[in-house]
């Protein structure tokens, strides 16, 4: 593998020179690699935000830098400019991205600007609709008269029909109910694993990233607090409490198990994984 993004000595100020001063982000140093999925956690005011706002140039660093392909994204307009199109950025409100009068329009805003023809923008356009699971009958309809999850649905195929190297979610499931979060982080995942795109996820649930990511990035006063796979980030429940983080059900379940004599094995995150382990360990077979 290797980094199609990374982040050097990246530092964000706001207020520079003035009382309210304040550093949001501070010497964050991290490399993305292509068809990774990486997930970004951290609580609330711990610079995840911010962080995620200079992959793409919608902030300009302090000090630092984003290289995108081994190119500074701020090193002029035009290199910022050609950012937004390879590193597409969902918020978490989709409200905030949607304003044409159809979902399809939407959806086709920014293959329009990338200045692609009409055939190749319909193309993107309803590719990107089945990625993120947007039914075709919707379309034609406003998205602002859509769903919550509609509308979020309908702002993350507006991205992926830029067909970005590195797609961003910022709580793509918050206020999903369960099948709804299971669908688009199924979607998600078929996007990454059909293009090749690397995918950072910032969210608040400990179960998704659990589930789904390769590596996780935990945010503490604005700085990188700890990498490492989920399993290595979840092992070390103490810490993430001090940092008021929670870990996944499944750890959760795992070690009061282990409190109460039963032998789950240290490292299990997922439901996945406790079901594997308890079934192996009721028919006495190594876990």
């Amino acid at each position: 593998m290797s980094a199609i993004l990374a982040a050097e000595n990246l530092c964000h100020v706001y207020g520079a020179g003035t009382p309210l001063e304040t550093a949001a982000i501070q010497d964050v140093n991290i490399e993305i690699e292509k068809g990774e999925l990486l997930g970004v956690i951290g609580h609330t005011g711990s610079g995840k935000s911010t962080f995620i706002q200079h992959l793409n140039a919608l902030l300009c660093p302090s000090s630092g830098r984003v290289l995108l392909g081994g190119e500074d994204i701020n090193a002029s307009k035009e290199a910022a400019r050609r950012a937004r199109f390879r590193v597409g950025l969902v918020f978490q409100y989709p409200e905030y991205q949607l304003f044409e009068e159809t979902s399809r329009r939407d959806i086709a805003f920014g293959p329009r600007n990338m200045g692609l023809d009409g055939d190749e923008v319909e193309r993107r356009v309803l590719r990107a609709a089945d990625f993120a699971g947007v039914d075709g009958s919707l379309l034609e309809h406003s998205p602002l008269e859509l769903s919550g999850g509609q509308k979020r649905r309908v702002a993350i195929a507006g991205v992926i029909a830029m067909e970005p190297e590195v797609l961003i979610l910022d709580e793509p499931t918050a206020g999903l109910d369960p099948a709804g979060r299971e669908s688009l982080l199924k979607n998600i995942l078929r996007y990454r694993d059909e293009t090749g795109a690397a995918v950072v996820l910032v969210s608040h649930s400990m179960d998704d990233v659990a589930r789904v990511a390769d590596r996780l990035a935990v945010f503490r006063s604005g700085r990188i607090a700890m990498t490492g796979t989920p399993g290595e980030i979840f092992r070390r429940q103490g810490e993430l409490e001090d940092m008021g983080l929670d870990v996944p059900a499944a750890a959760k379940i795992a070690a009061k198990l282990r409190a109460r004599g039963v032998a789950v094995p240290e490292g299990i995150y997922t439901l996945e994984g406790l079901r594997a382990a308890i079934c192996a360990i009721k028919e006495g077979r190594p876990c």
